[in-house]
């Protein structure tokens, strides 16, 4: 009875003692990036845990309001760092705006940021996540600079956007035409590819939410047109980009989080490129009950990927 009574003893101070050593971390602030302020925010159970950046899509589309619905288990293994791209959220707000940016401007962005965070917690590489315009701005770090890296997690990256936009526009069209749905017809005859204006862009994302998704957009065409604004030149330069030719091999640990449904960044384009990408280690995990935003729709599973990986690392 004594030897069992100071077992539970023993166990209940180690508990205790690993909860007290544990240094939860929660910071949000700028850092002088690219020449300028741009804001990142930091959360997680233990500061001495594994540094994961997450790339936000869009671009322009920052994440921090919503990211502990798809990253509270990952909080408990990575010290979580959400970073407001140039002109995206915060960034945006405490900077004049800009004009002619660059994907190789925000390629020299996540390499600062890198920087910082291994500065800041005392690491030689970091665990990178890129969800579509971020999974694009995640590949060029992977390819150019994979010493960074201890893996990278590509969420339905755009691997050749503008391949991307032709082959599900052609496949928007057939449904159309199976339809008969006239205004479809019409709506996405104007569209070319790569995209003129913000007009093209959203009667696109329109009628792949209608005629693919299956559910009503909760976008607005004023909303996508002014996005265009900013944003259609940046993402027209990116969407050129064919990574099965630009960068045909990466030496870091890379995985693919794809969803079964997405037509948006083209699941069978995805899945091209992991088949010829020669890779130090490379996986594909698929997600079945998903689109294009598989991290909201299977947030369960997307974190469980993520920890699983990071596990047999450790």
């Amino acid at each position: 009875m004594q030897s069992g009574r100071f077992s539970c003893a023993l166990l209940l101070f180690v508990n205790s003692f690993h909860a007290l050593s544990l240094a939860p971390i929660h910071e949000s602030k700028s850092v002088r990036i690219g020449g300028i302020n741009q804001w990142i925010d930091v959360r997680g159970e233990d500061d001495q845990n594994p540094v994961l950046l997450y790339l936000h899509g869009g671009p322009g589309s920052s994440v921090i309001s919503y990211a502990d619905r798809f990253t509270k288990e990952l909080q408990k293994h990575f010290v979580l760092v959400f970073w407001d791209q140039r002109a995206s959220g915060k960034t945006k707000t405490l900077n004049p705006p800009e004009k002619n940016m660059t994907a190789t401007q925000f390629e020299r962005d996540a390499i600062e940021v890198i920087a910082y965070l291994t500065k800041r917690f005392n690491k030689k590489k970091v665990f990178l996540a890129g969800h579509s315009w971020g999974g694009f701005l995640g590949l060029k770090v992977a390819a150019n600079h994979p010493e960074l890296l201890s893996a990278y997690f590509a969420i339905a990256p755009m691997v050749y956007q503008n391949e991307s936009e032709r082959q599900s526009l052609s496949f928007m069209k057939e449904i159309a035409q199976n339809k008969n749905n006239k205004n479809a017809i019409a709506e996405l005859t104007t569209i070319k590819i790569p995209f003129e204006n913000g007009t093209q862009l959203y009667y696109h994302r329109k009628w792949l939410t209608y005629l693919i998704d299956m559910h009503k957009p909760d976008f607005s065409k004023a909303y996508v047109e002014n996005w265009a604004t900013t944003w259609l030149s940046l993402f027209n330069e990116a969407s050129a980009e064919n990574f099965a030719e630009t960068a045909p091999e990466i030496n870091c640990p890379i995985y693919f989080l794809e969803g079964r449904k997405d037509y948006q960044t083209y699941f069978k384009l995805t899945e091209g490129y992991y088949q010829k990408l020669k890779a130090e280690k490379k996986e594909l995990f698929w997600f079945d009950n998903s689109s294009h935003s598989l991290n909201l729709s299977e947030p369960g599973k997307f974190q469980e990927v993520i920890i699983s990986i990071l596990k047999k690392k450790l």
